[in-house]
């Protein structure tokens, strides 16, 4: 995770949240806290914190100024469930985890918290956090189509006679499907030798700093051409400027790294010029040229006609991908609904789940918001929740079986720890210590345990197993 990323976290004050602030701090890695009570929020976390004054289940909240620069998310947020008798002022029946106190419903319901808070924060931040298949820009791409207008931009603007087009070729697709095609005829007559095409001005810049680059699906002809990207509105400015190679024949993805652009201004590299920011792209340009920049020619150039299918560009994010949005959600989400599941042995939320306003309804259906977004993410779903410190050896399950119990302490070094691991991107997985119930686990802190490599865990995980796959074919609807 790089050190300039901030991480957004929400529910910072929670019990798991606090800590992921606390663990992120002392990595040195750039934290923004989303809370509701400012004041609480500085008590707690120090007077420095960067902090945004927001709610999750208030839209109009979560301003996009507060999402700025932040590239992953810690969602720690949940419903508040305390005792009916009462709790004591530091909450602590709620935080030892272990004994049963009757609950009920504090604050917001599940259904503003776990449901529409999920889908307001993922609109708020999944322009800033990117899609794992990218962003598409231009073309086909499956069942999705965008379109952009095109525009001839050849050396006739300095004398020459080369011409080009951008055409849509309804057949001539990859698999028989449409295509964009840039072709044209490009001639050095009159000190000319270059054929281009332009879209215009996008009518709003287009932020793809969530991802690393440019992905062209195309059908080479073996020859070499220029990708000018622009960050202004004005006509004659400088461009981001790369050159790719193609394949004579073949149908192929090419990656165009947003590192690996240049500054360019007719020709020549600008050696002061800005560096490029991805957040407000404005235009593209795809070019073929006798010249690459700075007088250096391009040694694939040939007179004559040319031909490049294009059937999609879009922003990528590189491999290995990982998690972009880890969510703390809970165990036994699916169980209410199960059907021959024998409750009397399951935990008070499955047991209690419609007397708790359907509070593990709502958390399943926020993961699903969060599960078809397309960000990047990872779901955790820890078993009860203590104040014990991380430690003891766990076990990690998928398919919502387990029972048991689990530190708010691991739990946050977990989270952290999957931001940075391509083997937790896009699973959902039950957590709990070996710990039981019946035995309080304490740690000797003139010989702590060695800290988890939490790949060891992760690695075993598999995409798609939810524990959804036994529910019935028509739960009981909410």
């Amino acid at each position: 995770m790089g050190t300039s990323d901030i991480v957004l976290v929400a529910g910072a004050t929670g019990g798991v949240g606090r800590r992921v602030v606390d663990i992120l701090r002392k990595k040195g890695i750039p934290v923004r806290v989303l809370v509701r009570n400012e004041e609480k929020a500085r008590k707690m976390l120090g007077s420095d914190v960067d902090l945004v004054i927001g709610d999750i289940t208030k839209d109009s909240t979560l301003i996009p100024e507060y999402f700025k620069g932040v590239k992953k998310v810690i969602n720690a947020a949940s419903v508040i469930v305390g005792p009916k008798e009462g709790d004591t002022p530091d909450r602590s029946k709620y935080s030892q985890g272990i004994k049963f106190f009757e609950p009920e419903i504090k604050g917001d319901s599940p259904e503003k918290v776990e449901y529409i808070g999920m889908r307001n924060l993922i609109k708020a931040v999944k322009d800033n956090l990117g899609l794992r298949r990218g962003k598409l820009l231009f073309g086909f791409e499956g069942i999705n189509y965008r379109q952009l207008p095109w525009g001839a931009l050849d050396d006739v603007v300095m004398g020459g006679v080369s011409e080009s087009t951008f055409q849509i070729d309804p057949s001539g697709g990859e698999n028989g499907g449409p295509t964009g095609v840039f072709k044209g005829v490009v001639s050095t007559a009159n000190n000319g030798g270059f054929t281009s095409i332009r879209t215009k001005n996008f009518s709003e810049p287009e932020n793809l700093s969530a991802y690393d680059g440019l992905e062209f699906r195309l059908k080479g002809d073996g020859r070499r051409y220029k990708i000018i990207v622009r960050t202004s509105s004005d006509w004659d400015t400088l461009g981001y400027t790369a050159g790719f190679d193609t394949e004579k024949g073949k149908w192929q993805s090419i990656q165009v790294p947003f590192s690996s652009l240049s500054p360019v201004f007719r020709a020549r590299t600008v050696s002061n010029a800005p560096p490029f920011d991805p957040s407000i792209v404005v235009s593209l340009q795809l070019m073929f040229s006798k010249f690459e920049s700075d007088g250096k020619l391009n040694e694939t150039f040939v007179e004559g006609p040319f031909e490049l299918p294009v059937s999609s560009i879009r922003a990528y994010i590189k491999d290995p991908i990982t998690p972009r949005f880890v969510h703390v959600s809970s165990a036994g989400v699916t169980r209410p609904e199960r059907p021959g599941i024998d409750l009397s042995k399951q935990p008070p939320a499955v047991r209690l789940n419609k007397e708790l306003d359907y509070i593990l309804t709502f958390k399943l259906k926020g993961e699903d918001l969060l599960r078809e977004s397309g960000i990047p993410y990872a779901i955790v779903r820890p078993c009860a929740l203590t104040e014990e410190p991380a430690g003891a050896n766990l076990i990690f399950d998928q398919g919502d079986n387990i029972t048991g119990k689990i530190s708010r302490e691991e739990i946050a070094l977990m989270c952290v720890a999957a931001l940075d691991s391509p083997y937790a991107c896009d699973k959902t997985f039950e957590v709990k210590s070996v710990i039981p119930f019946s035995e309080p686990f304490t740690v000797d802190p003139t010989n702590p345990p060695p800290e988890k490599d939490y790949d060891v865990y992760f690695k075993n995980l598999k995409e798609g197993i939810t524990g959804k796959e036994a529910l019935q074919q028509n739960p009981v609807s909410v």
